[in-house]
Parts: structure tokens; C-alpha cells; sequence
């Protein structure tokens, strides 16, 4: 069962201070009015009405210290026990005491006390049935708070007891799916070695033999880019199935501008590069860079064989932009096989920091890649 929204612990404090004051209250017009007069040692008196009131107001007034001191609240509240009929702040605040006290036996201490300074009216006359009556009364009246306190504790704890267990349960489930995740990691990664390695493995072997084998210097230059690629290719590879297996990590070492040299001068296509960008571009914006380069001098290896490409980047109003321009290719473009996912892996990229990327295909001018990523 759970509590109302609206009824917070401001306004149950409210509320309980409210019942202490007005059993005072009570009692003072019962009093002045003549109509209260108590046994005690075989005489009649009279409270005095002013003590009354300020031990009834100091009990109430204790209630507010119950949630954070409930035992001096309970200090608090006690002396109201010796006006007769005047005990509501005193259980309160016992309650208060049951439901944090971890130690039993104090709660029980407190419980004696209280049942000890609610019943001493009674035990001035002769042993009796009135006498008998009171004491139960008093021991019922005394119990039904710490019986409400532990309860209210017990509960707080088996919450607390099953909120760690769903913890639990949850993180045996996140392992679960971590291991169902390693696993496939695991196949995905022994399938790309074993097909994608081999294929490559085999296209650098044979460049090799090429390179050696032709007299023709184009052909050796062809051949020794073709391995050189084949072999950053097995390198990257071998990364990206460590990376599988490893569940997690990243790929060492990312690439950055410094290695935009070796891959342009690596791809075998005639560029021109014009980079003007700062120092400190931030690393993902580096990769962002480096991919984008890679992806175009790819498709223009694959839809424009022949072509001569320009590189230009710069910084302006705080925006970085990287333009990759290819001439129409001079020989039939070459059938290799492709998803069409680079460009939309790149325009993922770019929108993940902020930017853009935008294509344009001139009738006779070629073709134009454009990266533009905010630089802070």
C-alpha cells in the first residue's frame, strides 16, 4: 500500500502536531470548566492549567525533532504524561523512537518508561479491579505504538531488501545479455578472419609476387600500393577482431591528421591538398576528417578510375570544412562490389557532431564531397 502523493511528511508532522495540541486543549477546558479531578494518595487536585499548557505545547512542538531526534522528541513529550488524559504527543513520539531504534531493547526501555509515567495516578489506592483495568489499559495503549513503529521498520527494510534483490536480478540479467553479446562478438569476429583475412592475405601475397615478378615501373608502383593498402587493410582488421573479442575498447591507434599524408599518398591517385586547419582539433573531429578522405579517395579509386582529385580544408566562423573534388574519371569505372553504406556512415558522423555532409555530381566537372563540423 502506498501513501497519497499529496500527503507528504510536512503535512503529516502538521497533522500530528495538530492532534498533540488539541488533546491539551481538551484537557484545559475539561479543567477550567471544573469538570476534571483525579486520584491521587486518597485526595482530589486540581493541574494547574498554565503548566499544563506549556508541557502540552512543549510535547507538541517536540513532534517537529521526531523524523531526525526521536528520542529527544520523546524527552520532550514525556513530562506531558503527568497532567492526566494528556499522552497523544508521548506516543507519537514512541512511535517515532520504534520505527529507527535498530535495538530492541531500548524500544522496549522506552515503552516501560512510558507505561510507568502514564500509570503512577493509579497505584495511590488499594489493589482492585480499577487498578487491574488501568494497568491494562495503559499497556495496551503503551504497546500499540511500538507495535506500529516495528511494523512501519520492518516494512522499510523488506522494501530495502527487495530493491537490493531487483538490483541483483537486474545485473544478473545485464550479464546475461553481456555474455550473449560476447558470444556473438566471438562468431562475428572468427567469420570476418576467416573470410575477410584470407581474401586480403591472398590479394597481398599475390601483389607481392607482381611487384617482384613485373618489369614494368607503373605496374611495380601499382603492385606496391596494392600491398602496402592490402596490408594496413589485415592490420585494421586484426584490430577491429580484437576489438570483437575484447567486448569493449577501442581501436589503437585512431587515426588523426597526421596520417592524412600517408593515406593520400598511399590511395595512388594524383591530389592536390591545400589543409589550413588549426592545432588542436579535437580528436573526434580528426577521425570525422580522416574518414572522410579515405571514404572519398575510395569511391573515386572505384567510380572514377584515372580522375585527379583536390583536397581542401579550412576554418572559418568556427566551422570546419573539408571539400573532396574529383575529375571524370579516364578509364571504365570498375565493378567492385559495395553497400552503398560509406556515404551514409560518413552523413551519420557528421550529424553526431553537429555538422554535415553534402554531395554533388557535376555533369562534366566530376564529383564533390563536402564535410562542414563546428570547431570550438
Amino acid at each position: 500500500m502506498t501513501r497519497p502523493r499529496w500527503l507528504t511528511p510536512p503535512l503529516i508532522d502538521a497533522l500530528l502536531i495538530a492532534a498533540a495540541l488539541s488533546d491539551t486543549l481538551f484537557y484545559l477546558d475539561a479543567a477550567l470548566s471544573g469538570d476534571t479531578m483525579f486520584y491521587i494518595d486518597a485526595s482530589y487536585i486540581d493541574p494547574d492549567p498554565r503548566i499544563s499548557l506549556l508541557l502540552g505545547v512543549i510535547g507538541a512542538l517536540g513532534l517537529t525533532l521526531r523524523r531526525r531526534w526521536p528520542w529527544l522528541s520523546l524527552a520532550l513529550a514525556l513530562p506531558t504524561l503527568i497532567i492526566p488524559f494528556i499522552s497523544v504527543a508521548c506516543l507519537i513520539a514512541l512511535y517515532s523512537v520504534a520505527v529507527v531504534e535498530r535495538r530492541r531493547w531500548l524500544t522496549l526501555a522506552a515503552g516501560a518508561v512510558v507505561f510507568a509515567a502514564d500509570t503512577r495516578v493509579l497505584w495511590g489506592g488499594p489493589l482492585n479491579e480499577s487498578l487491574v483495568t488501568g494497568a491494562i489499559y495503559a499497556v495496551m495503549t503503551v504497546a500499540a505504538p511500538i507495535a506500529l513503529g516495528l511494523l512501519v521498520r520492518t516494512r522499510k527494510e523488506l522494501t530495502a531488501r527487495l530493491h537490493d534483490l531487483e538490483q541483483v536480478r537486474d545485473s544478473e540479467r545485464r550479464h546475461a545479455e553481456e555474455k550473449i553479446l560476447a558470444t556473438e562478438r566471438a562468431r562475428i569476429a572468427r567469420e570476418m578472419h576467416d573470410v575477410v583475412s584470407h581474401q586480403v592475405s591472398l590479394l597481398a601475397v599475390q601483389a607481392g609476387a607482381l611487384q617482384i615478378s613485373t618489369p614494368d615501373p607503373d605496374v611495380k608502383t601499382a603492385a606496391r600500393t596494392m600491398r602496402s593498402l592490402a596490408v594496413k587493410t589485415l592490420d585494421e582488421l586484426r584490430q577491429m577482431v580484437t576489438l570483437l573479442r575484447a567486448a569493449g575498447g577501442q581501436l589503437a591507434p585512431q587515426p588523426t591528421l597526421e596520417d592524412l599524408p600517408d593515406l593520400i599518398r598511399d590511395s595512388g591517385i594524383p591530389t592536390g591538398t591545400s589543409l589550413d586547419l588549426p592545432a588542436d582539433v579535437p580528436a573526434g573531429v580528426q577521425r570525422a576528417l580522416y574518414r572522410t578522405v579515405q571514404e572519398g579517395l575510395t569511391n573515386i579509386r572505384k567510380h572514377a578510375p584515372g580522375a585527379e582529385a583536390s583536397i581542401t580544408a579550412d576554418t572559418a566562423g568556427g566551422v570546419i570544412r573539408l571539400t573532396i573534388h574529383n575529375t571524370p574519371g579516364t578509364t571504365p569505372s570498375m565493378n567492385l562490389p559495395s553497400a552503398g553504406h560509406g556515404l551514409v556512415g560518413l552523413r551519420e558522423r557528421a550529424e553526431l557532431l553537429g555538422g554535415s555532409l553534402t554531395t554533388r555530381q557535376h555533369s562534366q566537372q566530376g564529383y564533390t564531397l563536402t564535410l562542414r563540423v563546428p570547431y570550438v
